[in-house]
């Protein structure tokens, strides 16, 4: 009796432990903290996280950073691909304590961050791209996962991101982002937030876009109004 009893607590722990561990981890999506008119917004998605300050009213960029994650229940370690600071700071790895509270995450920075997950949206585009070369598709070299320099889309839950960087030397070319709309063959791009023109946010780009395996066909016109055509290739 007393060995039944035994294993039922061990048991029980055992289950209170996976629960908590569940718990603590964090679940795909975008998460946003408001005050006034400061957005912090990140991005979570199979093991990648992406961070990005700004500002609404007037329009104005801070920082951004991005890259592989891990977690212990406790602390979040992000290996960082890129930091639009590291030229000021030096950071290639960013370590804080975070809980999980309900669907929100709280990370600990400075002060206590709440983060609000934003409502799931699927969309046909969904998912991370690196570009990989300009169109059309007639076997020229591409870039890849293992070149150094590399230009990331992020786009999950109606949001967007594109960061030019290069993982070795964590030089920082740009980024942009906001909102965005992928149906019917029309990508439609929202600008909030452009790291190298803050006049920039506002304006609304259209493009069209085909799927072919796992590369995204993006063709139109660039901001300069000149023909494009560029394929990015989906990292996972």
């Amino acid at each position: 009796m007393k060995q039944r009893k035994f294993i039922q607590s061990i048991c029980f722990t055992v289950l209170t432990l996976s629960i908590l561990a569940t718990n603590a981890q964090i679940s795909s999506g975008v998460y946003i903290s408001r005050e006034d008119d400061l957005r912090h917004e990140l991005k979570v998605d199979k093991g990648y996280l992406t961070h990005t300050v700004y500002k609404t009213n007037p329009a104005e960029f801070i920082k951004t950073v991005g890259g592989f994650y891990t977690t212990d229940g406790k602390m979040l370690t992000v290996q960082l691909e890129f930091n639009s600071d590291f030229e000021k700071d030096g950071l290639r790895a960013i370590e804080m304590a975070y809980s999980i509270q309900g669907e929100n995450i709280v990370l600990q920075m400075n002060d206590d961050l709440t983060f609000e997950k934003k409502e799931p949206m699927e969309q046909a585009l969904d998912g991370q791209w690196l570009f990989a070369t300009r169109g059309p598709d007639t076997g020229q070299d591409r870039r890849g996962e293992e070149n150094p320099r590399k230009t990331l889309k992020f786009l999950m839950d109606g949001r967007f991101q594109w960061i030019a960087y290069q993982t070795e030397t964590m030089a920082f070319s740009g980024t942009g982002g906001g909102s965005f709309t992928s149906k019917d063959g029309v990508y439609t791009e929202n600008i909030e937030f452009f790291s190298g023109d803050n006049d920039r946010v506002g304006a609304s780009l259209q493009f069209n876009y085909e799927i072919k395996g796992d590369d995204w066909h993006h063709t139109g016109q660039n901001s300069k109004g000149e023909p494009m055509y560029e394929i990015w290739s989906r990292r996972n």
